[in-house]
């Protein structure tokens, strides 16, 4: 291995960055299994939107009318990870009258990131167009992820929805929030223990790399990263903060989060991250 490489590689390691990454995923599970447990919304389980068995939703509603959607998108480097583990980030924006929408898709190398972007914007149209049937105002659509998530949720941002279905407005979304996000995906065709599951090539990776995309117009971004990030987040943050610099909302850095524990803060309606959220939603 190259020193570029090796350089590379720990650039990227975000799971090696910390010591107890087991910890943070039981404590989601345990947290995910309490709200969906609890009384104060209904859930709709593996609503299906496409034709893979991946693409499925859960989606939480208020018991109050609700005053908009917002989809959440996992991370796990488009590669792993399960909408289950995720369904705690919805509490807040449940109990503050918003529906949720958790959602799955196809996982490298089963797929391309590119088919991936697709679900995704698929999963966007499933909600515009049943959004009567579920029970929120489909002007009032917002997106949000983590991590890999946090790309796909600039990638429909940035998606020319007229193409998708000529009867769709020009934005589907109004606003998103892209947490500890990747938007550059060129580098990552150098990063071979990633790329051996994603299988991008430097045309691909330009391709679906939200980054290298004029920003989108008449949307609102809030972008956030741990303070604690490894350095190739802490660059991704860089870049799309510079080059959707006309978009961004807020920017927000959680000095003692890392990588994975910044997740918490967005389900902490205490934390200035889900507080600049929930004001977001709320514009």
């Amino acid at each position: 291995m190259s020193k570029e490489t090796e350089y590379l590689e720990a650039m990227y390691d975000a799971r090696g960055s910390v010591a107890d990454l087991a910890t943070y995923f039981n404590s989601w599970a345990s947290k995910s299994k309490t709200f969906v447990q609890s009384d104060f919304h209904r859930a709709t389980r593996d609503v299906s939107y496409g034709e893979d068995n991946l693409e499925t939703m859960d989606i939480f509603q208020p018991k109050v009318k609700s005053s908009g959607l917002l989809m959440f998108i996992h991370g796990g480097y488009w590669r792993s990870l399960d909408k289950k583990a995720y369904s705690f980030v919805a509490e807040p924006y449940v109990k503050a009258g918003i529906t949720v929408a958790v959602i799955n898709y196809s996982l490298c190398p089963q797929v391309e990131i590119n088919q991936i972007c697709l679900q995704v914007v698929n999963a966007g149209a499933f909600l515009y167009r049943n959004a009567s049937a579920i029970g929120f105002p489909k002007d009032r659509m917002y997106v949000a992820g983590h991590s890999a998530g946090g790309h796909l949720s600039t990638m429909v941002l940035a998606c020319l929805w007229r193409q998708i279905d000529y009867r769709f407005p020009e934005k589907v979304f109004k606003a998103g929030i892209s947490i500890s996000g990747l938007y550059d995906l060129r580098v990552l065709t150098r990063v071979p223990s990633l790329n051996a599951d994603l299988k991008l090539n430097l045309d691909t990776a330009t391709k679906v790399s939200s980054a290298l995309m004029s920003p989108p117009k008449d949307v609102s971004l809030i972008i956030a990263k741990g303070g604690k990030e490894v350095g190739g987040f802490d660059d991704q943050h860089k870049r799309i903060a510079q080059n959707w610099r006309q978009v961004i909302f807020k920017n927000i850095t959680c000095n003692e989060d890392d990588h994975f524990s910044i997740i918490r803060q967005f389900s902490d309606e205490n934390h200035v991250l889900c507080q600049s959220a929930l004001e977001l939603l709320r514009s």
